[in-house]
């Protein structure tokens, strides 16, 4: 009985490439570009064309991302604190246990980098990285909307654009400078500027790494003959993959630099 389960897995399984691979040879030069390869990509990086009315003022895609994802994460903790934390147990149950380990393992990460003062910066890098987490899986969802030129276009990360990494990064920086000040006063102020390149690598590190993922899935949907199965596959494996490491690179640099700062 396995085995023929498994023999017809495989028919299907070959009906459904060959249907495609036909459906890829009829399809090659039939259909219609609305713009290059060149201007897709360099779009993807500029945002001069497929711009979103907000309020009569013409924004990129990104902006309106970043309203979005930062009122989920609003809501989400409203219900959170309202709903669930009072119900919590000493014997956690699973979302408990989720809970307690997406806060600790930041906590634990502000502990061992700053010693000496951490309640805060344990807050922001928890904050901070969330957000960047979930901002930067929200491109995954797919959510649509209508640009000023009536096409529809599908919302990217909020970090994706470059301004938002780089009030990411120039936010990280002065949250250290902070720390410096109320530790050290102008000697934590000294320790912090003479790392003054520190936000930009913060910026461009986000800024590169969410936009070569997207770049990648958009080259692969332009071209039809690639643009069957594989986008999923690339979209879902690039956006897990950065989604991880910038959250742990921006938390860990972020938290270290707070560090020596406070001693």
């Amino acid at each position: 009985m396995d085995k023929r389960k498994r023999v017809h897995a495989m028919a299907i399984f070959l009906v459904v490439a060959l249907a495609l691979f036909i459906g890829v040879i009829l399809l090659n030069g039939k259909y219609e570009k609305h713009e290059t390869i060149q201007e897709a990509m360099r779009d993807a990086v500029l945002h001069e064309y497929n711009k979103i009315s907000f309020f009569g003022i013409d924004v990129n895609p990104s902006l309106i991302s970043g309203f979005v994802v930062t009122g989920i994460l609003l809501l989400f903790a409203l219900i959170l604190r309202l709903f669930f934390i009072p119900r919590f147990k000493i014997k956690p149950g699973k979302f408990q246990m989720l809970i307690e380990e997406w806060v600790g393992y930041f906590d634990k990460l502000a502990r061992s980098n700053s010693p000496h003062r951490n309640r805060f910066l344990g807050a922001y890098i928890f904050v901070s990285g969330s957000y960047v987490f979930i901002g930067t899986l929200f491109e995954l969802v797919g959510v649509q909307w209508t640009t000023t030129e009536g096409t529809s276009i599908s919302l990217p990360a909020p970090l994706a654009d470059i301004n938002g990494a780089i009030m990411m990064g120039c936010l990280s920086y002065l949250v250290i400078l902070s720390g410096g000040i109320a530790q050290n006063k102008l000697k934590g102020v000294g320790k912090t500027l003479k790392d003054f390149s520190l936000p930009i690598s913060m910026s461009f590190r986000l800024f590169g790494a969410l936009l070569s993922g997207m770049l990648v899935t958009e080259l692969v949907y332009y071209y039809i003959q690639l643009s069957f199965v594989l986008p999923v596959i690339v979209g879902v494996l690039f956006t897990l993959l950065h989604a991880l490491i910038q959250t742990y690179v921006l938390t860990m640099l972020t938290s270290v630099f707070y560090g020596e700062v406070t001693e």
